[in-house]
């Protein structure tokens, strides 16, 4: 595997419960601030359930596109959607970085 995808999936797995980062968040926990791209293509590759990439939202709290489960865990988790399929990154971003 990838070194730099496990770096990615140690980091997302430190989003608690509740709470969304975003792709750039874990690109720079991961020391490569710029790799946001990368994050997300990390992301779709991942085959481990044990991984929280639902919480992991755009710049702007956007979901990603056309992943209704995304939606379906994040309210599971107490995370409002709004109806253009946004978080409200002041209130569940993680700020464990």
């Amino acid at each position: 595997m990838n070194p730099f995808y496990e770096e990615i999936y140690r980091a997302v797995r430190q989003i608690p419960s509740g709470k969304v980062a975003t792709y750039g968040q874990i690109a720079f926990q991961c020391g490569k601030p710029r790799a946001a791209r990368q994050v997300g293509y990390a992301l779709h590759a991942c085959k481990d359930p044990t991984i929280p990439c639902h919480r992991v939202v755009n710049r702007s709290g956007r979901l990603a596109p056309g992943f209704l489960a995304q939606r379906t865990l994040l309210e599971r988790e107490g995370i409002a959607v709004d109806k253009h399929a946004c978080v409200d990154l002041k209130k569940y971003q993680a700020m464990f970085f």
